[in-house]
């Protein structure tokens, strides 16, 4: 069953908001489109037909449970007890299939015959393409320009899967560009499209609709770690963040404990104090974007600052507003990792414990160099993706390492 966390602080309430963060600010067109969806996803998802057909997916189509494994080398180094919470395992590369599944099932339930989506690094495009190929159903993908050329081998995987890819060629041409132009066909198409967003972003209830279907994470990590030193919580997870979907996720069954910090870790790009950065909480403002209210980068005026990050997934100008929430009230601890640190780390996953991970779970790994640990400390990171869509960046820096 999906619950909802209790009464929690932490959860979204009746008016879509978590704290002052939420709401769904959308334009007219759109009113239909998502007040079906809010009156009907939580009767959907804790139907038994849903759960019989989600859980059976999840664990035959996807490959779940996704293992956490002890990282004894990489342990050793950091002083602490560390564990990767493997979603890069998952069918598709990523933790993102958990959502799509579960989306497209719900589309069903609604009579819906067409798929849009939008991708950064691609892979929400690949599960969202993969799922469509499953279930028989019109897919279309909306990708920044600029993302199209840096995860080509993502764009060639949604074509093979009989996905339409569409560049979006406005501002930074990037994630936030690829939303805006999935938002504009949805409002031209509402009666057989269904949007699939990615993250925990966009209006009330997608927030809450993606952290659901994501807590399978943390669900998995409590029995998990039962198993593996006989309490079901950590001392610390870890997770990357742009929009913030694998940490909400990874974060959701441990929100009311308070003995489990939550770390979260977005982009810095070339530096925090630079203009090419994403880290939100330490450059953003409060304000509305894609129909919610969060912290996000802006001019003083309102215009959204371009975000950078070597990551195509991190690149994005706000957090969810669950996260804006949990920065806010700070039961989040929010950092940051630049570009060199987090190909840095990611190199050294590889060498440590023959791992290759995604640049934007590098990001999370990056954290372990700057954290102090005590020698018993139960760390979980979730490695959110693999790396094979970003070898081309690892590549360029390892070949000006051996310069």
């Amino acid at each position: 069953m999906i619950e909802k966390v209790g009464h929690s602080e932490f959860s979204v309430n009746e008016k879509g908001f978590y704290g002052q963060f939420g709401g769904a600010f959308i334009p007219e067109m759109l009113y239909p489109n998502v007040k079906e969806l809010e009156d009907n996803y939580l009767r959907i998802l804790n139907s038994e037909k849903f759960q019989t057909e989600f859980r059976g997916l999840l664990k035959d189509y996807v490959g779940r449970p996704s293992p956490l494994y002890f990282a004894k080398r990489l342990s050793e180094k950091y002083g602490a007890q560390i564990y990767l919470k493997r979603e890069d395992l998952n069918h598709t590369g990523a933790h993102k299939v958990n959502n799509t599944i579960g989306q497209i099932l719900l589309a069903k339930e609604l009579g819906k015959t067409r798929i849009i989506a939008e991708t950064g690094a691609g892979q929400h495009g690949v599960a969202t393409a993969t799922v469509c190929a499953l279930m028989n159903m019109e897919c279309v993908v909306y990708m920044g320009a600029v993302d199209i050329v840096r995860q080509e081998p993502n764009v060639k995987r949604m074509l093979m899967l009989g996905a339409k890819v569409v560049p979006a060629e406005s501002g930074s041409k990037t994630l936030k560009d690829a939303t805006n132009e999935a938002i504009r066909d949805w409002i031209n198409n509402p009666v057989d499209t269904h949007y699939i967003i990615g993250s925990v972003v966009g209006p009330h209830p997608y927030p809450d609709l993606v952290a659901r279907l994501q807590s399978v994470i943390s669900e998995e990590i409590k029995w998990q770690l039962q198993e593996k030193i006989g309490r079901d919580y950590p001392d610390v997870v870890v997770a990357c963040v742009g929009g913030g979907s694998n940490a909400a996720g990874a974060f959701y069954h441990f929100l009311d404990n308070k003995k489990v910090q939550l770390v979260a870790v977005e982009a810095a790009g070339l530096g925090v104090n630079t203009d090419k950065t994403a880290a939100t909480t330490a450059r953003g403002t409060e304000g509305v974007i894609h129909a919610s209210r969060t912290i996000l980068m802006q001019t003083e005026d309102g215009q959204i600052v371009e975000p950078h990050s070597i990551s195509a997934g991190l690149d994005y100008p706000g957090i969810g507003p669950i996260h804006a929430h949990l920065f806010k009230s700070e039961r989040g601890t929010f950092v940051s990792a630049t570009d060199d640190e987090s190909v840095e780390a990611g190199f050294e996953l590889c060498r440590l414990e023959g791992i290759i991970p995604a640049l934007e779970s590098a990001h999370a790994l990056a954290y372990l160099k700057k954290a102090k640990f005590k020698k018993d400390d139960v760390v979980v990171v979730n490695l959110s993706g693999r790396g094979d869509k970003d070898l081309a960046t690892y590549i360029k820096y390892f070949d000006q390492e051996k310069k």
